[in-house]
């Protein structure tokens, strides 16, 4: 977390000082309880990679066998799950930091102005962690590099290899959740582990994965325009936007059709994209609900065999994960493109189900076999298109 020389165009430090400030605190147990948490966690995520691999038939490399992961499990509190994502902001975002750092006018005023744009930029950082920190179960870290306190490990061991991946569950946040629902909590920190298991999963057993999306995430933040003006713009253009959405967001949610008017208004992320962004943007929309959905579809699919009470838990969930826990909750997910996420849980699934009905568990993973296998968002919904697309081609 070290800062060079507070001239950063992001100051990490602040960052993270400011969500730990203002991140709230978890749920009250005793110290013994939480001991108890931290011990179940780890054990429900070793058994959930068993279950996983022989539900998803992904084992990589191993012919049939589970290859280790080299990923290890981290169970996180708050402030450690935000260490974890700084981290992970930072070295994503390494190379499009340097180009703006470069740009940056020479000389004592340009030092002033990125010292002080890196502070401002530090607070808001900051501030955007803590409002996620107290929402997220759990998070498979795929661009983390490793440090003493949060340690990584390679996605594919072998010499030379230093891609890093490791797999946080938020204990705080699962227990909140599960005392919210009321729910089995066994059950429940068992159901999430297969979730966030299966990510892992996605990333061990299929190798040029990572580097697709890094790509891909590296071409989008390539075509991010540098001006300053340009920038001021389209962020004064987004606001106004989202403003100007409020009565109409109302009137769909009392008419209870929300979801499926979500074109009428976009994030603060939509609208500062560039036309080449966009088309980035609809691939990478494409890929994330694939592994969500996956995810998903996972879960609920080993649920019966090992988490009794799994259809309550799903049930309950997704009322949860449908209202949000209020209008502010709501008006925030919005405007911070976060109603796309879970979009992405829900149609991913529904691609997933229909094609593992239509040509079974193995004729699905034929998704895996390469960047040009993975479906496209339009067949994200039409997986009958992906289907004739892929499988025609490899059976001809």
């Amino acid at each position: 977390m070290t800062s060079f020389g507070g001239t950063e165009m992001v100051d990490w430090n602040l960052a993270v000082a400011t969500a730990q400030r203002l991140t709230r605190p978890g749920p009250e147990v005793s110290r013994d309880e939480a001991r108890a948490i931290v011990a179940e966690l780890r054990g429900h995520a070793q058994a959930s990679e068993a279950h996983v691999r022989a539900y998803t038939k992904m084992y990589g490399d191993a012919g049939g066998q589970a290859a280790p992961h080299g990923t290890p499990v981290l169970i996180v509190d708050r402030p450690g799950w935000v260490r974890a994502n700084v981290a992970g902001f930072r070295e994503i975002l390494k190379p499009l930091l340097g180009k703006m750092q470069a740009r940056r006018p020479g000389g004592a005023g340009g030092v002033v102005l990125g010292t002080v744009g890196g502070k401002v930029t530090g607070v808001e950082v900051g501030m955007l962690l803590s409002f996620l920190s107290s929402r997220v179960l759990g998070q498979y870290e795929t661009f983390a590099p490793p440090s003493r306190e949060l340690p990584a490990g390679p996605v594919k061991p072998g010499p030379g290899e230093s891609k890093a991946g490791r797999l946080l569950l938020v204990a705080p946040n699962i227990v909140h959740v599960e005392r919210e629902l009321d729910v089995d909590p066994h059950d429940f920190r068992l159901w999430v582990c297969l979730h966030e298991e299966t990510h892992r999963t996605q990333f061990s057993a299929v190798p040029w994965l990572r580097d697709h999306i890094e790509g891909e995430i590296q071409g989008f933040l390539g075509e991010t325009e540098l001006d300053p003006s340009t920038v001021i713009e389209r962020i004064r253009e987004a606001v106004q936007s989202f403003t100007g959405q409020g009565g109409r967001d109302g009137r769909d949610a009392k008419d209870g059709d929300a979801g499926e008017r979500h074109d009428d208004g976009r994030s603060l992320v939509d609208l500062v994209q560039t036309p080449s962004q966009r088309e980035i943007l609809g691939r990478l929309t494409a890929v994330m609900s694939l592994l969500e959905g996956h995810a998903d579809y996972v879960m609920d699919g080993v649920g019966p065999d090992v988490v009794p009470t799994v259809a309550e838990i799903r049930e309950k969930f997704t009322q949860r994960r449908a209202s949000g826990a209020g209008r502010l909750d709501q008006a925030l997910r919005r405007l911070l493109g976060l109603d796309a996420k879970l979009r992405q849980y829900r149609d991913g699934e529904r691609f997933v189900r229909a094609v593992v009905d239509e040509v079974g568990m193995d004729g699905f993973n034929r998704v895996w076999t390469s960047p040009n296998t993975l479906p496209t968002k339009a067949e994200i919904a039409k997986p009958a298109d992906w289907v004739a697309r892929v499988h025609r081609r490899g059976d001809t």
